[in-house]
């Protein structure tokens, strides 16, 4: 795992460019702690920071191959999961290889297939590969997203990196964020090629860009396409297992310590089992999150029924698990440097507040101990498991379903936002539109009922749209201390066949996820096995209340900041005289995201543009 940036310009010689290029680079230091590579050309100037994942010694990046006509530099985010029957394959075409690294075997893949080695790639990532015979520049980004990538064309060629920061290092990116940004950072859509920043975009999941002195060119290499499902439902739970134990087999292959997050619910005690049976008579290592006094003081809500840490323990027990609970108190999920490296890690304030800043601090700890770590995240967006799935309200609305099942109690921007400026971004016409957009494209099969199509299309926009939230979040604050985190849900192979299967199979039991629930079952404690979801977890705590208020007081106490352009100060002190026990989850929200906005303003200085 690692961090890419990248320079490319036809108008000029970037070989004595290299300062540029090591402040672009020199952002990417928490994805890649463990070396630094560049490499520049007349018209191509690479980046590289590397977290040491499969081959220590040999996989140095950035990785070149001399070949006739000139030479081939390749930068590389991510793991590729079938790097050792590639390899194999590659070798009876007569490929040579100097190392035993996965990012030698993209390079020579494409080498020997051009940018069609895209298709034949299983894995996250994100890739630039320069060719000097050329002249020209391939960006790959895997087909869920789960690596980022993103570029910023230029008047003589294009910018890219892991994150905007790389980008914004550059003197051509201008931190501006306009009408458009802000209606897509606030709006919670998720517009695949949306940045936010003014000319930035992200490099769509499933796409190769080319860039040459002609122009810049896209290549949609595979998508999620609707197909008749064929197979009985014991067919497609024996199908979802195989899937499912080939996968986790796949992303257990590290040269450095791995290990497994657990939380109690069905998709990571699904991982954990899976892994530990791998791993043989080496004991898993597990990880779970909790917060100090939380356990015996539980309360249940409406996303949260019952605490984790006794089904962690069941599962934790039943695998005979290395396992560690990492203990937060209120304190350091209240610091303000936590609230800062979060937000640095995301170069936006679009999170949750201390669901973020407990995940952060986990990752922290995690990475102490383990440099791979596997996640059950998408699950929910695979399977079925969101209340939406499941509420007849819901699933007939014409909106994105997370937005409609928290129409009302819930709506994150109007929480915090001058009613004037909310108005004036029209954010439910956006919405509206950004909506109709995504479900233009959901195909319907021959004869496909009416709730099966509409199950169908509320399986297409989380898996296109929803979970690349989620994976961005993972991403970015993951690699923030170094720690990769490796989602096996989002196999492509898993991803498509379940996404055909009929609703009528993924609910087969009643219940939410009902085809990994039946594909594991008899693998995990039937306390697990019948334990209705939970949302991540959530400090309880006042304590932690109070500190948001006071550190909002001492905001407040700021009038010229200029958050007070966008945030209504009437609303915020009205929440600062509440008791604490007495601030619901809207008001919290609010203080969240404003405190998050002032950062985002102190560090980035963005020129924010209102219509």
């Amino acid at each position: 795992m690692c961090g890419i940036t990248g320079w490319v310009s036809f108008e000029r010689d970037l070989s004595h460019e290299r300062p540029t290029l090591e402040a672009m680079t020199r952002t990417m230091a928490c994805r890649g702690p463990d070396a630094e590579g560049m490499w520049t050309a007349p018209h191509a100037a690479l980046g590289h920071r590397r977290l040491a994942v499969i081959d220590l010694e040999g996989g140095a990046q950035p990785m070149t191959a001399s070949v006739p006509g000139g030479e081939v530099c390749l930068v590389f985010s991510g793991e590729v999961y079938n790097f050792t029957e590639l390899r194999g394959e590659l070798e009876k075409l007569g490929e040579r290889f100097r190392t035993s690294s996965d990012t030698e075997v993209v390079l020579r893949g494409y080498l020997r297939w051009g940018d069609r080695v895209a298709e034949r790639l299983n894995g996250m990532f994100a890739l630039a590969i320069w060719d000097t015979r050329e002249e020209r520049l391939v960006l790959i980004r895997d087909r869920l997203g789960v690596k980022p990538l993103y570029i910023l064309p230029t008047r003589d060629g294009l910018l890219f990196g892991s994150e905007p920061k790389a980008i914004l290092a550059h003197p051509a990116a201008e931190r501006v964020v306009d009408a458009e940004g802000l209606r897509e950072w606030l709006a919670f859509v998720m517009t695949p090629r949306q940045a936010v920043w003014h000319g930035m975009r992200q490099v769509e999941p499933a796409t190769v860009v080319t860039v040459d002195a002609r122009g810049r060119r896209e290549r949609v290499y595979w998508r999620l396409e609707t197909r008749a499902h064929t197979d009985d439902l014991e067919t497609t739970i024996t199908r979802v297992g195989d899937l499912l134990g080939d996968t986790v087999r796949r992303q257990m292959v590290a040269d450095v310590p791995r290990c497994v997050l657990l939380s109690g619910g069905l998709d990571s005690s699904a991982l954990t089992v899976l892994a530990a049976g791998h791993l043989g008579a080496e004991a898993v290592p597990t990880f779970s999150v909790d917060f100090v006094g939380q356990s015996d003081g539980f309360l249940p809500d409406d996303l949260r029924g019952t605490p984790d840490a006794p089904f962690v323990r069941a599962v934790a027990d039943h695998v005979g698990a290395d396992h560690r609970d990492i203990m937060l108190d209120h304190a350091a999920l209240a610091d303000p440097e936590v609230r800062r490296r979060a937000l640095e890690a995301r170069d936006l304030p679009v999170g949750f507040g201390e669901m973020d800043f407990s995940l952060y601090l986990l990752f922290k700890a995690i990475s102490e101990r383990s440099t791979v770590a596997l996640s059950g995240e998408s699950a929910d967006e695979v399977f079925g498991g969101y209340r939406q799935f499941h509420d007849d309200r819901i699933r007939w609305a014409d909106e994105f379903p997370w937005i409609a099942v928290n129409a009302g109690p819930l709506d994150r921007d109007a929480v915090w936002l001058k009613p004037e400026v909310r108005a004036a971004l029209d954010l439910d016409e956006y919405r509206r539109a950004c909506y109709a957009d995504a479900v233009r494209g959901v195909d319907r099969l021959d004869g496909e009922s009416d709730l099966e199509y509409r199950m169908r299309v509320m399986s297409h926009l989380h898996l296109t749209r929803f979970v690349r939230f989620l994976l961005e979040r993972k991403d970015r604050l993951s690699m923030a201390v170094g720690l990769e985190v490796r989602v096996p849900f989002c196999d492509h192979r898993l991803v498509e066949y379940v996404y055909n299967a009929p609703w009528s199979m993924k609910n087969h039991d009643g219940r939410e996820k009902s085809l990994l629930r039946s594909a594991v079952r008899d693998r995990l404690p039937a306390v697990v096995a019948d334990r209705v979801k939970s949302a991540y977890p959530s400090a309880q705590a006042t304590s932690y209340v109070k500190a948001l208020q006071e550190q909002t007081r001492e905001l407040l106490g700021r009038p010229d900041h200029p958050v007070f352009a966008l945030a209504d100060r009437r609303r915020l002190q009205a929440t600062t005289r509440q008791e604490a026990s007495a601030v619901d989850k809207l008001a919290r929200l609010g203080m969240e995201r404003v405190l998050d906005v002032m950062l985002w303003l102190d560090i980035y200085r963005p020129d924010v543009r209102l219509p």
